[in-house]
């Protein structure tokens, strides 16, 4: 059974419980807070109409010099008459009628300074002395009093509206932020379906951050990474199985054909002796080609497979391009931090036919520039040579052909087409781009999965 109280399950829960126990707290201090300022503010409301009405009747006494008072009574008084004690030492001189229940507490003030103080309940009342003085003496006191019941009534009346106020307030707050969290985490549902979706099937469709808020612009740039990863992973190993049935083919027909031989008609032993040996070389040769293609499977670190660095990369193959052929122009490289879906070997086996190529008819200078765009990287070789005839371009990829077999360079034609047929493989593409107006030559453009 659940218990009634426990930890919400969905994270747009635990938002608003957490929106709702930081309002609770916020509306339980802003509530004490008011209902404070507003007690004291009461008080100070009972304390200024107590001054007031024991100064207006301090204003009718008048100290005569024998020591007596005397009080003028206005025309009506009324008003002046509720709630009030004028004493001459310890003795009443005037008090109000049906006040039998505070007299005490009026004695208790006569003769005494400026002075309040509270009555207890059930019928609080609030009490005022005020002293009549005369030649720098206290001839007499003034006592007013006022009862507390309305302004408590009032106090509590408004401490019962904020907190059934402040309870609403808590409610809608739950409910408002619940469902803003529901319709805000619904982008993040969809991508993490869309995720799942294209993981499995190895869709190349990536989110992108486009049209996005910064942080589904983040979260979509790390799904983006991990389902590269994922397709890294998984190029890796269908090219890793595609590679261990290639390789083993050769020997195993080997066996089977050896196999076949003998078995067809009787052999005399130096044959059976011959074959037996090819069997057992073809079996060491498969051996050796298990151990060689799945020692990466046994060995490998928490690297993710076939991805590699393009900065590191690229700089690479332009440094053994500038070893291999100190003579050539120089290779300039340009990029930042950029991760492809293939490894090392493989980039490079596709960018040395095309740095060839670019070394053979450049002038001055070859430019190898890279960028992540949408769903993969792209690698641009470009030179400032003559460029592709128009009427090659379109079998510059096609093996032994070349645009010009007279140019007096050397290479087979092979190369392009070797490196489009490894390029295509790894999920990626050669072409040959439009020359830029700038910059006359032949541009060609790798693109290749992201890692």
């Amino acid at each position: 059974m659940r218990p009634l109280f426990s930890r919400p399950r969905t994270l747009r829960g635990r938002l608003a419980l957490l929106a709702l126990a930081t309002g609770a707290v916020w509306v339980t201090l802003l509530t004490v807070a008011f209902n404070v300022v507003l007690s004291g503010r009461l008080r100070e409301q009972a304390d200024d109409l107590l001054r007031t009405r024991a100064a207006a009747v301090a204003s009718t006494v008048e100290a005569r010099p024998d020591g007596t008072l005397l009080v003028h009574e206005p025309a009506d008084d009324r008003a002046l008459d509720v709630g009030v004690w004028i004493y001459k030492g310890k003795n009443v001189v005037e008090k109000p009628s049906g006040a039998a229940g505070l007299q005490s507490w009026a004695d208790r003030l006569a003769g005494r300074g400026e002075v309040f103080t509270d009555t207890a309940k059930p019928n609080a009342t609030r009490l005022y002395a005020l002293p009549v003085r005369s030649g720098g003496r206290q001839v007499g006191t003034v006592v007013a009093s006022v009862g507390l019941d309305p302004y408590r009534s009032t106090a509590d009346a408004v401490l019962a509206g904020s907190v059934g106020l402040g309870l609403l307030l808590l409610g809608g707050v739950f409910l408002v932020t619940r469902t803003v969290v529901g319709r805000a985490l619904e982008p993040v549902g969809a991508m993490s379906a869309q995720a799942a979706e294209w993981s499995e099937t190895g869709a190349p469709t990536r989110f992108g951050v486009a049209g996005r808020p910064t942080e589904l612009s983040a979260l979509a740039v790390n799904l983006d990474e991990l389902l590269d990863r994922l397709a890294a992973v998984l190029r890796h190993e269908q090219q890793q199985t595609a590679e261990l049935s290639h390789e083993l083919r050769t020997p195993l027909a080997r066996i089977t054909a050896e196999t076949e031989w003998l078995l067809a008609r009787p052999r005399d032993e130096g044959e059976q002796q011959t074959s037996h040996a090819a069997i057992a070389a073809a079996a060491a040769t498969m051996r050796q080609i298990c151990e060689t293609l799945l020692s990466e499977s046994r060995t490998r670190t928490a690297q993710v497979p076939g991805r590699c660095q393009l900065a590191d990369a690229t700089r690479e193959v332009a440094s053994r391009s500038a070893s291999d052929h100190p003579g050539a122009p120089p290779v300039t490289v340009h990029g930042g931090a950029v991760t492809a879906g293939v490894s090392a070997p493989v980039l490079e086996r596709i960018l040395t036919p095309i740095l060839d190529n670019a070394r053979r008819y450049a002038r001055r200078t070859v430019t190898v520039s890279y960028a992540q765009i949408p769903g993969g990287v792209e690698i641009v070789i470009a030179d400032d040579g003559p460029g592709v005839p128009g009427a090659a371009a379109d079998a510059v990829f096609t093996p032994g052909r070349r645009a010009d077999p007279a140019d007096g360079h050397d290479g087979a034609g092979l190369g392009l087409a070797l490196a489009r047929r490894l390029a295509r493989a790894a999920g990626g593409d050669i072409t040959l781009a439009a020359p830029l107006a700038s910059t006359p030559g032949a541009r060609f453009v790798v693109t290749l999965p992201a890692g």
